[in-house]
């Protein structure tokens, strides 16, 4: 049994899965509040599920990029109830999360990041063909155009209209969250890890100046 979590865009999802089967999901979207949702709605999961939480064989959670806060709420949580229960910690990236449910071929999974930046990976068949990056967005339009070359492509994401403009006829795939099933299921085929948030720019809140 693995159970998925995810809290690093505008969402707060999760899911239990065992094996190929989802025993209990629920994703909510929100853009604060996470840390006071999270606790509560994997316990309605679990419930909803019927498991202990003793049950679960591996917990794995989203690591960003995203909110900065976000992401840190469902880490601290998926690490202590990992240190709690001494079960494995496995952590996923959301855009590789997002990608996952797209169809085959090209996909590009794409975040507005805001001021005019966009976290951007790009996959084909569900492989990434290069890691996640913070990319301008006229970068990023280039990139993309490159890419497809005019084949199908999903665009899957906040970002994914952003960009759309450079990829004509692709499929769009707006998403506020990442599926906490596809989480879990990610997560189950790959060996445990030190689980570290994925940040791919500096925060944008600043310490007074002395």
């Amino acid at each position: 049994m693995v159970l998925g979590l995810d809290t690093c865009l505008n969402a707060c999802g999760a899911a239990v899965i065992d094996g190929e089967r989802v025993l209990a999901a629920a994703s909510e979207p929100m853009a604060r509040g996470h840390q006071e949702r999270l606790a509560t709605l994997v316990q309605e999961v679990m419930a909803a599920a019927g498991l202990r939480f003793a049950d679960l064989d591996r917990i794995a959670v989203t690591l960003g990029p995203g909110s900065f806060t976000g992401l840190r709420v469902g880490l601290a949580f998926a690490k202590g109830l990992a240190a709690a229960l001494d079960r494995p910690l496995a952590g996923v990236g959301v855009l590789e999360a997002l990608a996952a449910g797209a169809p085959q071929g090209l996909t590009l999974a794409v975040l507005d990041a805001r001021r005019d930046q966009v976290y951007f990976q790009p996959f084909r068949d569900g492989a990434p063909l290069a890691g996640p990056e913070s990319l301008a967005l006229d970068v990023a339009l280039a990139r993309a155009a490159a890419l497809a070359a005019g084949a199908p492509t999903t665009l899957v994401g906040s970002g994914a209209a952003l960009i759309a403009g450079a990829v004509p006829g692709a499929r769009l795939v707006p998403a506020e969250g990442a599926d906490p099933v596809r989480v879990a299921r990610l997560a189950a085929g790959r060996p445990p890890a030190a689980a570290a948030p994925l940040y791919l720019r500096a925060p944008d809140a600043r310490l007074p100046a002395a």
